[in-house]
C-alpha cells in the first residue's frame, strides 16, 4: 500500500479489555472508588446501620480517642460507682487520692460520669493536673461532670476501656458495681497473660474488698484456677498516700532501670 494510502484510524481501546496496568473496576468497567465516593448519596439510608459500616464508626472511635489522649502524658485510671454520692467517705478519699496524683504529675482519666468519676476529676483539678472523662452512651444519658477538662465520648465500651488501660500508668479502682469489676478483671487478665507489665492495680476500702478477696483465696485459689502469684497482682489500701506510692513508684522504677517507659513504649 503507498505511504499516502488513506488508513482506517485504529479502533478506540475498550474500556473492558485486558490490561495489567489498569484497575479492577476500570478492567470490567464498573465505577472506581472515586467515583462512588463522588456520587449523590442513595436515598436508602439503611446500609449505615451495616456492621461493615460500624467498623468504620469503630475505627474513627479510636482513632479520635487516640488523636485526644496522645499527649496527655503519664495518667492514672481511677474507677468507682457512679451511685456514690459526695456524703460517702469514698468521695473525698477518691477526690484526695486525684489531687495527690495530679501534684505528682500525672493527669486523671475517669468515665467522665458522677460518683468517684466526679471525685477524681475533681481532686485533679485541684491538683492543677489534667482531667480527663471517657464518656459512654447509655440508655439513660450520663453527662460529663463539670470537673473534666478534657472529653471524650464513646459510642463502644471496648473502644473505651481500650484507652483507660493504653493511656492509664495503672488502676485504681473504688469501690463499684458491674462497670467497676469489669475494668478490674480485665486488667487482672491483661497483666496475668503478659499483655501490659509495670501496671498496678489498687483497691481502695479495705471493708468493701474484703469479701471478694475472700473469696478468691477461699474457692478460685483453693480449686486451682489461680496461682499464689495472680493474688499479688493487687494492692488493698484505705490510704490516698499508700495508693499514690504504689503508683508512683512502680513509674519511676520502670524508668529509673533505663526501660524504655510504658507510656512512650505504647504510644511508639
Amino acid at each position: 500500500m503507498p505511504d499516502d494510502a488513506p488508513r482506517d484510524d485504529p479502533p478506540a481501546p475498550s474500556r473492558t479489555q485486558s490490561n495489567p496496568t489498569l484497575s479492577r473496576a476500570a478492567r470490567s468497567g464498573e465505577q472506581t472508588e472515586d467515583e462512588k465516593l463522588l456520587a449523590s448519596p442513595p436515598r436508602d439510608t439503611s446500609w449505615t446501620h451495616t456492621d461493615p459500616w460500624r467498623v468504620l464508626r469503630i475505627q474513627g472511635e479510636i482513632v479520635a480517642g487516640f488523636d485526644a489522649l496522645a499527649a496527655v502524658g503519664p495518667a492514672v485510671t481511677i474507677f468507682g460507682s457512679a451511685r456514690t454520692p459526695e456524703s460517702d467517705p469514698m468521695y473525698p478519699a477518691a477526690q484526695q487520692t486525684a489531687r495527690l496524683l495530679a501534684e505528682e504529675g500525672f493527669a486523671i482519666i475517669t468515665g467522665g460520669g458522677p460518683g468517684i468519676m466526679e471525685a477524681a476529676n475533681r481532686g485533679a483539678k485541684e491538683g492543677t493536673g489534667t482531667s480527663v472523662g471517657c464518656n459512654i452512651e447509655l440508655p439513660m444519658e450520663q453527662t460529663v461532670n463539670r470537673w473534666v477538662d478534657l472529653a471524650v465520648n464513646f459510642r463502644y465500651f471496648f473502644a473505651r476501656k481500650l484507652m483507660f488501660v493504653k493511656y492509664g500508668e495503672g488502676f485504681i479502682i473504688f469501690p463499684g458495681g458491674f462497670g467497676t469489676l469489669d475494668e478490674l478483671f480485665e486488667a487482672l487478665t491483661l497483666i496475668q497473660t503478659g499483655k501490659v507489665r509495670n501496671f498496678p492495680v489498687v483497691l481502695f476500702g479495705r471493708t468493701y474488698w474484703t469479701g471478694l478477696l475472700d473469696w478468691l483465696k477461699s474457692t478460685v485459689l483453693a480449686e486451682g484456677k489461680i496461682a499464689d502469684l495472680d493474688l499479688e497482682l493487687l494492692v488493698v489500701t484505705d490510704s490516698p498516700e499508700e495508693a499514690v506510692r504504689v503508683i508512683s513508684e512502680c513509674f519511676r522504677n520502670h524508668c529509673a532501670d533505663g526501660v524504655v517507659e510504658r507510656s512512650v513504649a505504647r504510644r511508639g
